[in-house]
């Protein structure tokens, strides 16, 4: 338990439990550092700081926790001091809320992360209206939306995905960061770090380090995808490509070493705003057999390019300019965790209120060894999608692909070359 015992700083905006679920969004493998650190808590790294958000019906509730060498106890930006044992759903704060760490402001970091400005009660009837079996499945899933990340973590975080589960993937990520990354603060004997920077991951010992940590052939691929992005765009060269037209950005991307077609659009996706993006793996390529009946590709048995291109195209006419957003409602619905319990974690009051106890004050420490026992949620359990380690791009384009999430049963994966993408994929 960190030191201090004095009441917790908590902050808030509107958002209904319909436009965000958090028990579904932060474990539906778009992000991988954050943790339930207790019933309807959840505790992860965002800009630089280590934050805990928990929901009610109608808000968001964040503390962004503080080193203590910064004051005399550790701080949290919030509105107004919530008295111990307060349920933050009763609470009524008056005061405005206070900049978060850094000059930066908490709400607004969070309505970004979150894409809170996107209506996703809109986006969920205007998908309903044009494919009945989304609005079927949607009726039990509502608040699931798609995050805006850091390019630099999105990009690497699911570099460690291909061939992987998302048990070992976040185990992979947390050593990652314990290596690499600064250590920020320890929260209840967990410590925390930053993502690490491109020049830290491009250093001339690092795939050296990551092999030792476990990456195996993906240390190759995390260290020299650093080296290119740095020589080829510069420290924030990803960030321009939010304004690069996504056939473009995504050729770009799969011409980094290990990034292959879905990897690409999940970057796209997930932190370069292409909307449209719609990762594909055999995952998704059961939901479109089985749910849509459609077979592509002439029969393949395996995510070829084509099969990837067809299944990409048919999503954005049913779906529109938001069809990667519809995508990850039907993929999240589909996992396992969520089909045998959608109504997770948070319940209609939205769970035990916060205290000072259950979330205390961040402690620096030294950092965990960094080749330590995967670090992985309560939650991590079963199969990410993923896909095959790819063969290196070409800046024409030009890739391989390979398999991904779970295989159908007697399938074999198989990697086949194909022409470069045509069109809007």
């Amino acid at each position: 338990m960190g030191r201090g015992g004095g009441p917790a700083l908590w902050g808030h905006l509107p958002c209904r439990r319909s436009e965000l679920r958090l028990e579904l969004v932060l474990r539906c493998g778009q992000a991988f550092r954050w943790r339930e650190s207790s019933a309807g808590h959840w505790t992860g790294v965002l800009a630089g700081r280590v934050w805990t958000l928990r929901q009610t019906e109608e808000r968001l509730w964040y503390m962004v926790h503080q080193e203590e060498e910064e004051g005399s106890r550790a701080e949290a930006t919030g509105q107004e001091l919530l008295p111990r044992g307060s349920d933050p759903g009763s609470w009524q704060p008056e005061a405005p809320a206070r900049a978060a760490p850094g000059g930066c402001d908490a709400q607004q970091i969070l309505r970004d992360y979150f894409q809170l400005d996107v209506g996703l009660a809109g986006l969920y009837e205007a998908w309903g209206a044009m494919d009945p079996h989304f609005r079927k499945v949607a009726a039990n899933f509502p608040g699931v939306r798609v995050l805006r990340q850091d390019p630099v973590e999105c990009l690497f975080s699911f570099l460690c995905t291909t061939n992987n589960h998302l048990a070992r993937i976040t185990g992979m990520i947390e050593r990652l960061c314990r290596a690499f990354g600064r250590h920020l603060c320890q929260l209840d004997a967990e410590p925390y770090h930053a993502f690490p920077s491109l020049q830290a991951l491009a250093g001339v010992d690092a795939e050296r380090r990551l092999r030792a940590l476990g990456f195996g052939y993906r240390a190759k691929f995390v260290s020299q995808s650093a080296q290119a992005v740095l020589r080829q765009f510069g420290a924030e060269g990803l960030h321009q490509l939010r304004s690069t037209p996504y056939p473009e950005a995504r050729r770009l991307l799969c011409a980094l070493p290990g990034v292959g077609a879905k990897v690409a659009d999940c970057v796209c996706l997930m932190a370069l705003d292409k909307t449209e993006a719609v990762p594909v793996d055999t995952h998704v390529w059961q939901i479109a057999r089985r749910d849509y009946g459609l077979e592509l590709g002439s029969g393949a048995r395996s995510v070829t390019m084509r099969v990837h291109s067809e299944l990409g195209d048919f999503f954005r006419r049913l779906w529109g300019s938001h069809a990667g957003w519809a995508q990850a409602v039907l993929f999240c619905a589909d996992l396992k965790m969520f089909r045998q319990n959608p109504g997770t974690s948070v319940g209609a009051r939205g769970g035990p209120s916060p205290t000072a106890a259950s979330l205390s004050c961040c402690r620096p420490t030294p950092a965990l060894d960094a080749g330590g026992q995967d670090s992985t949620s309560p939650a991590a359990t079963g199969t990410l999608y993923t896909e095959a380690a790819p063969a290196t791009c070409a800046l024409t384009g030009k890739f391989h692909r390979g398999a991904s999430r779970k295989r159908p049963r007697g399938e074999k994966c198989r990697t086949n070359p194909s022409p470069s993408p045509q069109g809007v994929l």
